[in-house]
């Protein structure tokens, strides 16, 4: 039987919006194997929403998309499910299912690609590759993609760095977040945002965490999405009180993160604990380091 563990991944990260994503220690496991005919799955983990266990199952989907990308015949499989990663919540859930679903066809294939022509192909199935590559590569991965190709350079994270997640109990949908968004941004917001991610760039490399504040700031999808968020910028408010380097909406939310360095986690994670057990939502906080591997795959 073949194992697949896929990181949860935090995207749009700050002013990268659909380009800069990392990776970190939360994940979903796939075990797959081929029986004689059709289709099985197992799902060994509840998620508030339910997981299909049909032909519509997102991993099942992408296992075929790649035998029919590669002019093979699907074989009859079975797949059992293990997700700890929550879904609609912008912690790459679904990028994980993709990467997942490909490399497990990859596997049962016969290896017949590398990591690179797969993260081709889920970036192209993503539609953006900020949560897709760091899945695939682990830490910081930065890409760019257009119709035909997708470029990226994986970025190796500070080993000092820990990222906190706070995860509401309500959802945010994809298609709700794009829907607040503008259809035309200013000559200024795009030149405020592209100066924004260089410094971030530039500062994850050097250590610069004095940058992060002014790094994370962007004016294309975070401002816009707030309302869809209760008490996000308080929040990031006090996740900066309490010693966070900076805070950002995670994906397309609802999952907010914020960035502590490991001298100032314990005291981030009472404090912020605290805090946020005040609000009218249920939020759970847990701090991650980074994945530094992505996706794995094992024969069991």
């Amino acid at each position: 039987m073949i194992h697949i563990r896929i990181p949860a991944t935090s995207a749009n990260m700050g002013p990268g919006f659909d380009s800069i994503g990392i990776a970190v220690e939360l994940y979903n496991h796939i075990w797959v194997e081929e029986q004689t005919t059709g289709l099985t799955i197992e799902v060994k983990r509840k998620q508030a929403i339910p997981v299909p266990t049909d032909e519509s199952n997102l991993i099942y989907e992408t296992m075929k998309y790649f035998y029919d990308q590669k002019g093979l015949l699907m074989p009859g499989v079975r797949i059992v499910q293990e997700d700890y990663i929550p879904m609609v919540r912008g912690l790459g859930s679904s990028a994980a299912c993709i990467v997942g679903g490909l490399f497990a066809a990859n596997a049962l294939a016969g290896n017949i690609c590398d990591k690179d022509e797969l993260a081709q192909m889920a970036a192209q199935l993503e539609g953006h590759p900020d949560n897709s590559n760091p899945a695939i590569f682990g830490s910081m991965v930065v890409g760019a993609q257009d119709q035909n190709k997708m470029n990226h350079v994986r970025l190796e994270l500070p080993d000092d760095l820990i990222f906190a997640t706070m995860v509401p109990d309500f959802p945010v949908s994809t298609a709700d977040a794009r829907r607040v968004l503008p259809d035309h941004y200013t000559r200024g917001d795009m030149v405020f945002n592209a100066s924004r991610a260089a410094l971030l760039v530039a500062s994850m490399l050097t250590g610069k965490y004095e940058n992060f504040d002014m790094a994370m700031e962007d004016c294309v999808h975070q401002p816009y999405r707030a309302q869809l968020i209760p008490g996000m910028n308080e929040i990031f408010a006090h996740a900066k009180e309490f010693g966070a380097v900076a805070s950002y909406l995670s994906g397309a939310g609802s999952t907010l993160m914020a960035m502590v360095t490991k001298d100032k986690a314990e005291e981030f994670e009472r404090k912020m604990s605290e805090y946020l057990g005040t609000l009218e939502h249920n939020w759970e906080l847990n701090l991650l380091k980074p994945d530094m591997q992505g996706v794995l795959v094992e024969t069991e």
